[in-house]
């Protein structure tokens, strides 16, 4: 994709500004890092740091029975949460593989928030708009945020500094303030397994918001970083570790599907279920050293049999070891089994591990 074709987050000037290191990004032109990723990776484990998110999708799903026909779309309970509480689930397609994970927000009855990833937006709005029920409006209203995650352990210390009089939500939970077009939501999720928080904002305040933030002592962070925080938690990346040809279950998230619901593929996660699974999503870490493991690094037995390729792969700055995922049969999925790693025709020997690499200590 040519630079000119890319789109522009709104904070791109403050990325400029900072001298981050610009790459292209589902569609975007986004900052990889700034310092190092070492640095910015360690700053999220031990202190705060601020990532752009405004390259994800901000649709809205409004009308009378949003839940209800949520219920039939996704994979987890909609119905199950109270107003200002949110959910992790999957918009699967017929086969009970994966179009899209992503963050359900319940604003207010009838009023649902959903952000989805960048690369999936289009093709989630088509699918949901082909099956919209009528009196219901969907809404992508992405050019009009701009979107901010401060993740690490001094994040609430840090909201407080920057928005003393404004409240935190709990975890998992949605707060509001403002009216239309200033209208500001701060989310308790995250993508990196610390404490912290996200923010959108009207477009137009999105760089005062995130200096705000930096001048507070968050480290501005890049999505090197973002990649290395989310693997040491074993956090899918969609389009890597989910893709339409793999279900939930097969990912190890099956948490997150409530199979008493009827919502569209449940059938077959149902048949999964009943009949086990013939692949599983993996943690694999290497035994000694070795160069960084990469997503299509192939996967083999101790005697040569290719077994899968890596789905995620990276060098964890917490741990200094490889680290990465892969979906492999489900015979050799048990922690202690022992593989090899072929990085450019040389084995590596690595060993499955229970997932996740690394647990935060709060």
């Amino acid at each position: 994709m040519s630079e000119t074709s890319l789109q522009h987050s709104p904070l791109e000037a403050s990325h400029q500004a900072l001298g981050a290191k610009m790459v292209p990004f589902a569609g975007w032109n986004m900052p990889v890092q700034y310092s190092s990723i070492m640095d910015e990776h360690l700053a999220v484990r031990e202190a705060a740091g601020v990532f752009d998110i405004s390259h994800m999708g901000q649709v809205f799903v409004r009308g009378a029975g949003a839940e209800q026909w949520l219920n039939g779309m996704l994979s987890n309970d909609v119905e199950a949460l109270a107003v200002g509480q949110a959910q992790y689930t999957f918009l699967l397609n017929e086969a009970g593989g994966v179009i899209d994970d992503l963050i359900l927000y319940r604003v207010a009855e009838g009023d649902v928030f959903l952000v989805v990833n960048a690369s999936k937006l289009e093709e989630d709005m088509e699918w949901l708009q082909r099956h919209l029920k009528p009196g219901l409006t969907l809404s992508d209203e992405s050019e009009s945020w701009a979107g901010m995650a401060v993740q690490g352990p001094e994040s609430s210390a840090l909201y407080y500094k920057v928005l003393g009089e404004r409240r935190l939500p709990e975890r998992n939970g949605i707060e509001s303030w403002g009216e239309s077009s200033g209208k500001v939501m701060v989310c308790r999720t995250g993508y990196t397994g610390e404490d912290g928080f996200e923010l959108f904002c009207p477009a137009s305040e999105g760089e005062a918001l995130f200096q705000r933030f930096i001048d507070a002592g968050a480290k501005p962070c890049g999505l090197g970083a973002r990649d290395t925080l989310r693997l040491e938690l074993c956090y899918p990346l969609n389009g890597n570790d989910l893709n339409q040809e793999r279900s939930p279950l097969q990912a190890g998230l099956g948490f997150f599907c409530a199979l008493e619901t009827d919502f569209i593929g449940v059938e077959v996660l149902r048949q999964q279920k009943a009949l086990g699974l013939d692949k599983r999503l993996v943690a694999l870490q290497y035994v000694g050293k070795g160069p960084p493991p990469r997503a299509q690094y192939s996967v083999h037995t101790q005697e040569g049999e290719q077994l899968g390729v890596l789905s995620s792969g990276a060098m964890s700055p917490t741990l200094k070891q490889g680290i990465a995922m892969a979906y492999l049969p489900a015979k050799y999925g048990a922690p202690g089994t022992l593989v090899d790693v072929d990085v450019r025709g040389r084995r590596y020997p690595a060993e499955v591990v229970k997932k996740p690499f690394y647990r935060p200590q709060s």
